[in-house]
């Protein structure tokens, strides 16, 4: 592991982060943290059921009764579904799956070369704003952009002899805090405009139909401020101060044998290239590896006809039943599968043609080096499984945003103060609610009509949510994809914790924020529409 020269005097903001890394690193172990809040919320569950609490959600039939884990239908609950809450955490899903795909793309050294040959001669100081952009927009991958963007940002920034912690920070961050907007329509545009038209329906005046694309024009504009923002946070901010921590430069050696050879008792057989993950970066591809990357092209061109071939004919089975992709389709929930094939056929292609495959029983032990590298991972869902599982089944978290947004609505504000505050409300919950979906089922059925009553377009409603719902959820430990990324960090700073990672994100959820808001603020004065046929008034 090498660690450069620390340079400078540490500034005010250092000093700050610091100070936040070291409370956070004093939290215990990641798996009895989640254990003792799944308690908490056991204990305050089961308190809340005894007390006859409930909540009102508009547009349901029925009141939603907050359910307590130690009663005798709560510990059922518990004991039969402990598995199922386990096996169904949705990462796991995501992570494991892809996963396989990208260790394979990774170890044979596709992803390196792909780097070096597509970005070894980019400015260096176009890198930060490039990852920016990328990760900003990277939702259409949907949860696969997490495992996906940082480790790859890493990569680029090591290749350009920047700090590749930098790169990372900045992947993860763009895509997390980042996460609601997007120039291109994603598979989040089609369930939000559902949701948002699902409480519509009883309104005076419902006024434009929402539809995937009725936040285009603001989504297009906020991708773009925010890659801005978060290139500069990178350049500026969190590059200098790795710099004068002097922080590791190079993955650590991990203190035992991860090679390929240990995992299948040392088999000579296979290539040497794989007994670690590549770290050459320099800029100069050899022969074969030039090789190898034209025949992972042609496989994935090949991949991606054959994937358009199949979805676009008009009676294609992945077409909903209206012969088309949204709001729901087969083709949307295939997103994992295509991530996967489009990495792990190039991948396929590269190794044999490199050489650094050399049979096919390479493959799976190749991708067994993945599975061990997130071990520690899967078994923290365990956990993490759990904990959500209860905080969903309990209705907890519906008691929590139904009261809020009461709140909110009893203190009167109206005009723009009432969509700040809107605003800030999200942007508190989703340090407890992560998923979007969920969030603004809740949000969406109280706000969609309070605002609708203040003369404000559905459509501009959801725009605003997107804001609160994505720019604080790379600081909260609720977010799976926070504790996969500690995995990430920890393959440089192995003493890194919770509170490194926190410390490491800090410094964007503000200007994300608050540069999300201005853009929403310039659409709302300039009375622009926020997308094709959705403006901001009824």
């Amino acid at each position: 592991m090498s660690r450069p020269e620390a340079t400078g005097a540490t500034t005010r903001t250092d000093r700050a982060l610091a100070a936040v890394e070291r409370v956070g690193n004093r939290l215990p172990d990641p798996f009895l943290l989640f254990l003792g809040l799944f308690l908490l919320v056991g204990l305050v569950s089961t308190g809340l059921q005894l007390l006859g609490t409930s909540v009102t959600i508009p547009g349901a039939d029925e009141e939603t009764a907050v359910r307590g884990l130690f009663t005798g239908e709560g510990l059922s609950w518990l004991t039969v579904n402990l598995g199922a809450n386990f096996i169904g955490f949705p990462p796991l899903v995501t992570v494991v799956t892809i996963l396989l795909a990208v260790t394979l793309a990774e170890r044979t050294g596709l992803l390196a070369a792909a780097i070096r040959a597509s970005l070894g001669a980019a400015p260096r100081w176009l890198l930060p704003y490039a990852v920016g952009l990328v990760g900003v927009n990277a939702s259409v991958m949907a949860d696969a952009a997490f495992i996906v963007v940082p480790p790859l940002a890493a990569m680029v920034f090591k290749a350009a002899g920047r700090h590749p912690v930098a790169g990372l920070v900045g992947g993860f961050a763009a895509v997390g805090a980042g996460y609601s907007t997007s120039m291109l329509v994603t598979s989040l545009d089609a369930l939000f405009s559902g949701i948002t038209n699902s409480v519509t329906g009883g309104l005076p005046d419902p006024g434009a139909t929402v539809t995937p694309v009725s936040n285009l024009w603001f989504n297009i504009a906020s991708a773009i401020v925010l890659a801005l923002v978060a290139g500069l946070v990178v350049d500026r901010l969190v590059e200098p101060r790795l710099v004068r921590e002097g922080a590791p430069v190079d993955m650590v050696d991990a203190g035992e044998d991860t090679s390929l050879d240990a995992a299948t008792d040392a088999d000579e057989d296979v290539a040497p290239a794989l007994r670690a993950a590549p770290t050459d970066l320099s800029p100069e591809l050899e022969p074969a590896e030039r090789r190898g990357l034209r025949a992972a092209g042609i496989v994935f061109v090949l991949l991606a006809a054959v994937i358009l071939a199949a979805v676009l004919p008009g009676g294609s089975p992945w077409r909903n039943d209206d012969g088309n992709f949204l709001p729901e389709s087969a083709l949307l929930d295939s997103t994992v599968f295509i991530v996967f094939v489009l990495f792990l056929g190039p991948a396929l292609a590269y190794g044999f043609v490199s050489g650094s495959l050399r049979q096919a029983a390479d493959v799976p032990k190749v991708m067994g080096l993945g599975i061990k590298d997130m071990a520690a991972f899967i078994v923290l869902a365990f956990m993490l499984g759990q904990f959500i599982a209860l905080f969903n089944w309990s209705n907890v978290g519906s008691a929590l945003a139904v009261a809020g947004a009461d709140g909110l609505e009893s203190i009167g504000l109206t005009g723009y103060p009432a969509i700040i505050g809107f605003i800030l409300l999200a942007s508190v919950l989703n340090l407890f609610i992560v998923s979007g979906s969920s969030m603004w089922t809740l949000m969406g059925a109280v706000f969609v009509p309070l605002f609708a009553l203040l003369g404000y377009e559905p459509g501009f409603v959801q725009a605003a949510f997107r804001v609160g719902d994505s720019a604080t959820q790379v600081i909260t430990p609720m977010n799976p994809y926070i504790w996969i990324f500690l995995v990430m960090v920890k393959r440089y700073e192995p003493e890194a914790g919770l509170g490194t990672v926190i410390s490491r994100m800090l410094p964007f959820v503000v200007p994300f924020w608050i540069s999300w808001v201005a853009v929403l603020t310039v659409f709302y004065l300039t009375g622009a529409d926020v997308g094709p046929g959705v403006g901001i008034r009824l």
